[in-house]
């Protein structure tokens, strides 16, 4: 996909250096000549925009860093000096508990996109995995983000979830322990915490080296889901892709601008602004936003699981709800085995593209569940939307790619784009294939 490099040194120091440390022949084999499909759409822009949102919050979490006391005395004044009282800090802090928000944001539409055009199938599938585990990774860092301001939610918050590993039999209440620093939320949990907090960025940083370089080595994917097939179906990624993907980073920080200097604290629980308290439970322990489908998952197991007809129980009510929380993030890992259909892009697989939509649905629903309380009608609800989302990857994707019929599809990139300019919609190009193919 990428080719040979069309890079060409300067005279002098530029040709010394390439010969020595061929940074800029990296960088320009990455970013200016790479070749990239050309039908891309808006929503191949997330990539770029989540690489840059990452870099903002280390940039901003290192600052922040600077004047946070890891310290259950002092942690929650730490926090509320540095809004107050040093310049910019109000801002800064902002910015980086609403680039949080907006990170996920741009993660659940590039998993989405990424569901959506099949990039996770071969040769992908370790792509897909380095994103998974980028997201795991993202999830628990975020989590003891939360937990730094000490406020009456972030105490509360760690009590909670700390408390899901002590029902893993044998080794639970040693893993919680350990987590804690001791039996209970803590100064201990806090230092260990902010710890965490700092190194994980570095660490996801890391794993979107690997991510970019997987995707440099098996090409990208574009709507059509054919492979690229010709020097017709690319373009360089300079100034194509660049102005593209400049332009929506501008729309997306514009956006989030607005919630920065106009609503700070709109995402955020107004409980978190209480000095955390022991001694006083809210009426309402809830997670930030971007985790409450899996806060809707943990509830929907509120029985025992056991022998029919006898008292044993194998799986009480708490460890279930645990598992199946793990499991609703573990089973994307199994996505590019669960897909067992030839056909990559959901363009061409209208009865799987009703399927996904009511996916897509039924995810944001539970998110909406998870922040409603676990009584009256909430309780059956929060159960079939649970049932639902493991029955679309352990059920609908492996049946419907056996006799799903699909449409037609292109035969190249380039018959789609001018099928498109010529009126004719991509799903239905002059020259295409109705047999199946592994590639596309």
């Amino acid at each position: 996909m990428s080719g040979h490099s069309t890079y060409k040194p300067g005279p002098g120091i530029g040709k010394w250096m390439d010969d020595r440390l061929p940074l800029a022949r990296l960088m320009h084999d990455s970013f200016v000549s790479y070749p990239v499909p050309r039908n891309l759409n808006n929503f191949y822009t997330f990539g770029g925009i989540l690489m840059i949102m990452l870099v903002s919050q280390i940039i901003t979490g290192i600052v922040i860093a600077m004047h946070y006391v890891p310290d259950a005395n002092l942690a929650f004044n730490s926090v509320q000096d540095l809004r107050r009282d040093v310049a910019y800090g109000n801002t800064l802090q902002s910015w980086h508990t609403v680039g949080a928000s907006f990170f996920f944001v741009a993660v659940y539409i590039h998993i989405f996109r990424g569901l959506y055009y099949g990039s996770y199938k071969a040769p992908r599938e370790v792509l897909w995995i380095l994103g998974v585990v980028i997201y795991l990774l993202m999830m628990a860092t975020a989590f003891m983000g939360y937990v730094l301001p000490w406020g009456q939610m972030s105490y509360w918050g760690a009590q909670v979830i700390t408390s899901f590993f002590s029902a893993i039999p044998l080794v639970g209440e040693t893993v919680r322990e350990f987590l804690l620093g001791g039996y209970a939320v803590g100064n201990a949990t806090l230092n260990r915490f902010f710890s965490l907090h700092y190194l994980l960025p570095f660490m996801i940083a890391g794993i979107v080296i690997l991510h970019v370089w997987t995707l440099h080595v098996t090409g990208q994917t574009n709507p059509t889901g054919v492979e690229v097939k010709s020097k017709q179906d690319v373009i360089p990624f300079t100034p194509y892709a660049t102005v593209k993907d400049a332009l929506a980073l501008v729309i997306f920080l514009a956006i989030m601008s607005y919630f920065v200097f106009f609503l700070p604290d709109y995402l955020g629980h107004a409980d978190n602004y209480i000095p955390a308290n022991p001694l006083v439970t809210p009426a309402h322990i809830v997670p930030e936003w971007y985790f409450l489908p899996f806060y809707a998952v943990l509830r929907a197991v509120d029985f025992n699981i056991g022998i029919p007809f006898t008292e044993i129980v194998l799986i009480d009510s708490k460890l279930g709800g645990v598992l199946a929380m793990f499991g609703a993030i573990a089973i994307l890992f199994f996505v590019p085995w669960l897909d067992t259909s030839d056909v990559r892009s959901t363009n061409y697989r209208p009865l799987y593209k009703i399927f996904f939509w009511l996916f897509a649905i039924n995810a944001v629903f539970l998110g909406y569940l998870g922040s409603r309380p676990a009584e009256g009608i909430w309780i059956p609800l929060t159960k079939a939307s649970t049932f639902w989302y493991f029955a679309h990857f352990l059920v609908v994707m492996p049946a419907l790619g056996l006799f799903e019929k699909p449409l037609p599809r292109p035969a190249s990139i380039m018959d789609a784009v001018m099928a498109k300019a010529d009126g004719a919609g991509a799903s239905a190009p002059s020259a295409a294939t109705s047999e199946p193919n592994t590639k596309g």
